[in-house]
């Protein structure tokens, strides 16, 4: 039995219906396997980091965001029926992300922390970020960090967690948002091979959806939460995108993973700023 076709722009092959959309599922499954193996340590299927693959990786990492913020009720449900201490379960709600993560965009924070404090060119900026060596500014920024998020995280409750779920979701959106349309550092790099293999209206697209699906969440959860939370997102991201032109001269890789920490870090604090009230 003969499938039915219809002719490609160039008048040759035939494009079958049933396969083509077969080869786009296909497509979009091991992007999506892509975007969670370049960006966490779960246990991924292995598949070819082509070029056709590499055109969506962005469009689902924010899926990574609800993992995480998944994994961290289930930790804290955990943590709360064995009766852990809070300190416990905070040290663990602070480790799990980036256990989760493989500390990637922390990496990103700290080279940008030795970067910054520098005080150099933005030539001189941009070689330290490639420097796999960690200065002075970095192991304190680091320290800051994690003091500041188990700070926060000591106080979660299991209320607490879908804000933070939408957080976590919120933070990687923005970052899918600001790599296709804020201008790069650099004409090569990971970063740039997404925004220049993907389909970056594409991934505006979906990154301004999963940033409506996060502020409508937070809208239902608490309208005052979610106001404070998007004025803040808001603020970091035009800062991001101000600081990164002035003193590197567009946005980087390390840039994003270190906008996408403070963005992560700021609203938690806020959340647990507000819980309980």
């Amino acid at each position: 039995m003969k499938k039915e076709g219809i002719q490609d722009s160039d008048g040759g092959r035939a494009v079958f219906l049933g396969f083509s959309g077969s080869k786009r599922c296909r497509c979009l499954l091991e992007s999506l396997i892509i975007a969670f193996s370049m960006y966490s340590r779960l246990p991924m299927p292995k598949v070819d980091w082509n070029e056709e693959n590499m055109r969506y990786p962005i469009c689902f990492f924010p899926l990574l965001g609800a993992v995480i913020g998944g994994l961290s009720a289930l930790c804290l449900s955990l943590c709360m029926l064995l009766d852990l201490s809070s300190s416990l379960r905070a040290a663990f709600l602070t480790a799990l992300p980036v256990l989760v993560t493989g500390g990637i965009h922390l990496d990103g924070l700290l080279d940008t922390a030795d970067a910054v404090n520098s005080w150099g060119s933005p030539e001189k900026r941009l070689e330290i970020l490639k420097d796999s060596r960690s200065g002075a500014f970095a192991v304190i920024c680091c320290g800051l960090y994690f003091v500041l998020f188990f700070g926060a995280a000591s106080v979660f409750t299991l209320r607490d967690m879908p804000a933070l779920t939408l957080v976590f979701m919120l933070s990687r959106a923005l970052s899918g948002l600001t790599l296709a349309r804020f201008p790069k550092a650099k004409s090569s790099g990971l970063l740039y091979t997404f925004a220049d293999q993907g389909k970056t209206k594409a991934i505006s697209c979906v990154s301004v959806g999963y940033l409506l699906f996060c502020v409508t969440g937070l809208l239902m959860l608490s309208p005052f939460l979610a106001l404070l939370l998007i004025g803040e997102a808001a603020l970091l991201t035009y800062l991001y995108h101000r600081t990164s032109l002035r003193m590197f001269g567009g946005i980087t890789g390390d840039l994003a993973g270190c906008f996408l920490c403070v963005t992560e870090l700021t609203l938690l604090i806020t959340i647990a700023s507000l819980s309980g009230l």
